[in-house]
């Protein structure tokens, strides 16, 4: 009998079975846990995020500049305007029936050059007064986008003066018709427009954040403008003559080209120090 009894399995006491029932339960979860991987991982923080592309940010930004002229029209009519008003004291000062070749080049390509000086002085005022700069070096984006949307912008507004003001130039000064000078006027104006463009960024955003900013940012541009001013006029010359017959010369047109490059390089190289000052 007590070899039967010894032999036979005794039960575990039922508060013994309780005790271990929670190592179990937490050997179980700890093997589930181990199991699970990554479900049961802390979450990581997110990364830095991702800048967006220079062409997305001037995109942006040119897109301001457009929709802030188009609500507050505070630069091009006042250009245009301009324009329009020198050519018409010319037409009754001059008391002649029109002007051609270098005297209409010279007189153009001055009212030009003036009225866009007007949008020069314009360009940053908005974003040095209501805290533009500040905000724009506190994004992570690259400095130069500011450039070129700035001097995008600047050249929509040229172009926009010039379909204004040299249609009315040509209604009352020009004594030639104007639609023999059509094929190679637009390319003209433009490589000029483009010069005024980087020149005219360039200097807004130095004498931007100085007192004297309406007196100091023509007086540094119209310096560094004459040249552009004695290109396209030399080169609108023979379009501009009675007779027609003079073909233009590439040598004035390329020497506009160059004089854009030089300041484009010159702009991109500068800007970013003119952001931080």
């Amino acid at each position: 009998m007590s070899a039967v009894t010894g032999g036979a399995a005794e039960p575990a006491p039922a508060g013994d079975a309780a005790k271990s029932a929670p190592s179990t339960q937490a050997a179980s979860a700890a093997g589930s846990g181990s199991q699970a991987g990554p479900a049961g991982a802390r979450p990581q923080p997110a990364g830095p995020a991702r800048s967006p592309g220079f062409a997305r940010t001037v995109a942006a930004l040119l897109r301001k500049e457009l929709l802030v002229e188009l609500r507050t029209l505070e630069s091009v009519p006042g250009m245009s305007l301009f324009a329009v008003t020198v050519f018409v004291i010319f037409h009754f000062a001059l008391n002649r029936t029109g002007v051609n070749g270098d005297e209409a080049a010279g007189i153009l390509w001055v009212t030009l050059l003036l009225a866009a000086l007007l949008g020069i002085n314009r360009l940053f005022v908005a974003d040095a007064e209501e805290g533009g700069f500040d905000g724009f070096l506190l994004a992570p984006v690259d400095r130069t986008a500011l450039l070129a949307a700035k001097a995008l912008a600047l050249l929509a507004y040229l172009v926009v003066l010039e379909l204004v003001a040299v249609p009315a130039f040509a209604l009352l000064l020009l004594e030639p018709s104007l639609g023999p000078a059509l094929p190679d006027l637009p390319g003209v104006l433009l490589l000029g427009d483009v010069g005024v463009a980087l020149i005219g960024t360039l200097v807004a955003a130095l004498a931007v954040r100085t007192r004297a900013r309406d007196l100091l940012g023509p007086l540094l541009a119209l310096p560094l403008l004459v040249p552009v001013v004695i290109g396209g006029a030399r080169a609108t010359s023979p379009l501009l003559t009675l007779s027609h017959a003079t073909a233009p010369s590439l040598r004035w047109p390329l020497t506009l080209a160059l004089y854009d490059l030089v300041f484009g390089l010159l702009a991109y190289a500068v800007f970013d120090f003119l952001l931080e000052d």
